[in-house]
């Protein structure tokens, strides 16, 4: 059987940085940064103080005007922006443009964020003689949690809401694998197409955890940054005084199609997916493989689903979180598949700007790769100022680089060692 390829017909996006593609990848070219004091709730006793929000957000009209997504989660409205802006692109918003049965949606969405104010208050009020009430809390919790958001906080709903906007009804799945998550569904949506299971597929991720829960969280893990008098800097990939990430929050969707079936409509075509690869550390629950093993088995993976050899990558948007273990761990891995040309290929990780966006960090970063192949540019990975001996690659430092760019790699990794890698080439 013939293997189909398959191409991408429209980006969208919205991050810290700006509400469209467009806006972020200016933003990131000129070297600005979506980090800020946290605002979404207080943070000051917290020993993160600051995070990576999107600002002054509304859902544009088109999906307002209806009222349907009035409720859905702050993940859920960013990504029926990114979803809207991305489906126009692509032209699929035209009469007769697709088949519904043959339109599919796959995503590495995030959950809802919890009612916090209600569920503490909640524990506070059911607490009777040293201990929790239980018949006390569920008569309260039956109360005063709302039934909408409470369903809101299911990581399914963001699909559920574009399927409804766009009146998609092909396969439609919903993958959660942390920081990996949006590049897994990318690939597994490409696999669809390519196996003749849809014609288009509708894919990419969501995700906000800036709440209090996701922030003690990853403070618990000693995850994230705790540089709060250095807050626009604080995300400093393969720098010597990286102390973690910056979390973030947003959403990116991308259309993929069946080549043929984007041709034979007139689809403006913006690349193609060439390769996808997978793999499991199988090492600890939140730490990656030390030697790097299962971040280099997907690269692999994807290097020989493409057919590809190390030395046709002209660039690799590295997950590079700015932690003191992924950054090194990231670059023994490339070393080990890459070899002497690990030298040679151009590295950066767009995070030192936008922060990490979780479960859509993967799609945004695959989006800042189609547009390094349409202007010829590489985005610069900020903050660099102190290399770390250990990360001793060519990491794009501190301002973008004009580059000829043709075939480029994009490496996810997430909590538990989760590994996937996607290669995009000019079409």
């Amino acid at each position: 059987m013939t293997r189909r390829r398959v191409v991408i017909t429209g980006m969208g996006c919205v991050t810290p940085l700006g509400h469209d593609v467009e806006s972020t990848w200016s933003a990131l070219l000129a070297g600005k940064s979506g980090i800020s004091k946290t605002e979404l709730f207080d943070a000051e006793t917290f020993p993160s103080t600051f995070s990576a929000q999107v600002k002054n957000f509304q859902l544009p009209e088109p999906l307002a005007k209806s009222g349907v997504h009035d409720l859905a989660g702050r993940q859920a409205k960013f990504a029926l922006a990114a979803a809207l802006e991305a489906w126009t692109q692509s032209g699929l918003d035209k009469p007769n443009q697709y088949n519904p049965d043959r339109t599919g949606i796959y995503l590495g969405a995030g959950e809802g964020s919890l009612d916090f104010d209600n569920f503490t208050s909640l524990l506070i009020d059911a607490w009777s003689d040293g201990k929790l009430d239980t018949h006390k809390w569920a008569k309260l919790a039956y109360e005063r949690f709302e039934i909408h958001r409470e369903q809101e906080q299911e990581a399914n709903m963001v699909l559920s809401h574009l399927a409804n906007q766009f009146g998609i009804e092909g396969p439609a799945i919903n993958i959660l694998t942390a920081c990996a998550a949006s590049t897994q569904a990318i690939g597994e949506a490409a696999m669809i197409i390519r196996r003749g299971d849809a014609d288009v597929m509708m894919t990419g991720g969501a995700h906000s955890m800036i709440h209090p829960y996701g922030v003690t969280g990853f403070n618990r893990l000693n995850a994230l940054s705790t540089k709060n008098d250095e807050i626009t800097t604080a995300s400093r990939p393969f720098d010597l005084t990286r102390d973690g990430f910056v979390l973030g929050e947003g959403a990116g969707i991308l259309i993929l199609e069946d080549y043929e079936h984007a041709k034979n409509r007139g689809a403006n075509i913006l690349a193609e997916i060439l390769g996808y690869g997978s793999s499991a550390d199988a090492f600890r629950i939140t730490d990656q493989d030390p030697n790097g093993e299962g971040a280099a088995a997907g690269m692999k993976a994807a290097l020989e689903d493409a057919n590809l050899k190390p030395e046709q990558i002209d660039y690799i948007s590295a997950h590079g979180t700015s932690t003191p273990q992924n950054d090194t761990v990231e670059t023994k891995a490339i070393k080990a598949v890459f070899g002497e040309f690990a030298y040679k290929v151009p590295v950066s990780s767009i995070k030192s700007s936008l922060g990490h966006l979780i479960a859509a960090a993967g799609v945004v970063e695959a989006i800042s790769c189609v547009l390094a192949i349409r202007d010829q540019i590489l985005p610069a990975t900020m903050n660099l100022k102190i290399p770390d001996p250990q990360c001793d690659l060519d990491y794009v430092p501190n301002k973008p680089r004009k580059a000829t760019v043709r075939i480029t790699m994009s490496n996810s990794f997430g909590f538990g060692g989760q590994n996937d890698t996607i290669i995009i080439g000019k079409i």
